[in-house]
This record gives C-alpha cells, sequence and structure tokens, in this order.
C-alpha cells in the first residue's frame, strides 16, 4: 500500500504543449528536484497544494543523457507562479543547477550578460551535447521571447560549452522556485513564485 500512495505522490499532469496547462509536482521542493520524470496522467487538475519552493540552489545530477541538445525554450503564467520550460533533443534527463546569481556572465568569454528583471536565476543544465555531434538544432544564443508575465521578466540561453548548456531567467525577485524534469520529450522545468 506504501509504494501505491508514495506512485501518486510523484505523478505529475504534463499536457504541457505550450507551458500554459499542467499542475505542479504535488510533493516537497526536494522531491520536485528528484531526477525521476513523473507520469504523464493527462489530468488538468490544478494543484491545490502549497508552492512546494525555496529560494536554495537546486541540483540534480544527469540520468543516461544521450544527444541532449537545447531546441526550445518556453514560458508561460500559472496561478501564482510562473513555468520556464526547456525543451531538449536526445534521451535521459539532463543534470541541472538553479541558483539566484548576483552577475550573470557568459561561458568561455565571461562577458556579463544582462538579464531583464530584479534578481537572476541562472539555469546549468550538464550532460548535454554541441548539435554537431547530436544532429539537432540548438536554440540560438540570445534573449527568448516570452509573454509579458509576473514573476518571470525575461529569458536568455548563453548555449551549449563543453557538456553544460546555461540559461538565465529574469525574475522579479528573489522570489522561491522548483525544477523538475519530464520525459517525452526530454524537459527540464523551473516554476518560479509570483512576488508576495
Amino acid at each position: 500500500m506504501a509504494a501505491v500512495l508514495l506512485a501518486g505522490c510523484a505523478s505529475q499532469t504534463d499536457t504541457d504543449d505550450d507551458a500554459a496547462t499542467g499542475a505542479a509536482p504535488a510533493s516537497s521542493a526536494a522531491a520536485a528536484s528528484s531526477t525521476a520524470a513523473p507520469v504523464d496522467s493527462g489530468d488538468d487538475a490544478p494543484d491545490s497544494t502549497p508552492f512546494p519552493a525555496d529560494t536554495d540552489a537546486d541540483v540534480a545530477d544527469p540520468v543516461d543523457p544521450v544527444g541532449l541538445t537545447v531546441t526550445t525554450v518556453r514560458a508561460a503564467e500559472h496561478d501564482g507562479y510562473d513555468r520556464v520550460v526547456f525543451e531538449l533533443a536526445g534521451t535521459g534527463t539532463p543534470g541541472w543547477s538553479v541558483e539566484y546569481v548576483d552577475s550573470p556572465s557568459a561561458q568561455g568569454s565571461g562577458e556579463p550578460v544582462d538579464v531583464p528583471g530584479s534578481a537572476t536565476l541562472q539555469v546549468t543544465l550538464q550532460g548535454t551535447t554541441y548539435p554537431y555531434e547530436s544532429g539537432a538544432t540548438e536554440l540560438g544564443r540570445g534573449a527568448v521571447t516570452v509573454p509579458g508575465l509576473d514573476a518571470v521578466q525575461g529569458v536568455f540561453y548563453d548555449a551549449t560549452f563543453e557538456g553544460t548548456s546555461v540559461a538565465w531567467i529574469g525574475t522579479a525577485g528573489r522570489t522561491p522556485f522548483r525544477v523538475y524534469s519530464l520525459t517525452g520529450p526530454s524537459r527540464v522545468v523551473v516554476e518560479v513564485a509570483a512576488a508576495g
């Protein structure tokens, strides 16, 4: 019976065609950081639990990454939070480190990166592959167009360098966030709580 209850807690709604639907994980922030992919149920019921997140760095290891290349980043507003989805070609799950940083700077060059917002979340995905190795078309370096959102003010994608892909999410403040992965296709989801 305990295994059945645990499996139910790990399940995740995912009808995330445009990042505008789907429920957030109904477990703690630590469980949301798990690299285990939630089960797609197709249920659009909203999450009735409080936003299980904080402002601490969120880190996970890659799981069987093969040919993972960031192809799309999209964002949408939800009730009480904004969602940013990093979609990847390939299989497996990338690792990640997501944390607030004071001064975003480009990989390799160290040049400052201008990201809109009062605070900046750095999203570092590990286990990714150069597009010429994976055969996938990588998202181009630069600002990502996002709709007018509350918590997320902008997104900047820096590209892949030596097995690591970096992006920044500009936020309205250092509000709580949570990170989790989905499969079919491989995605890393960052959800940022609305201020106040």
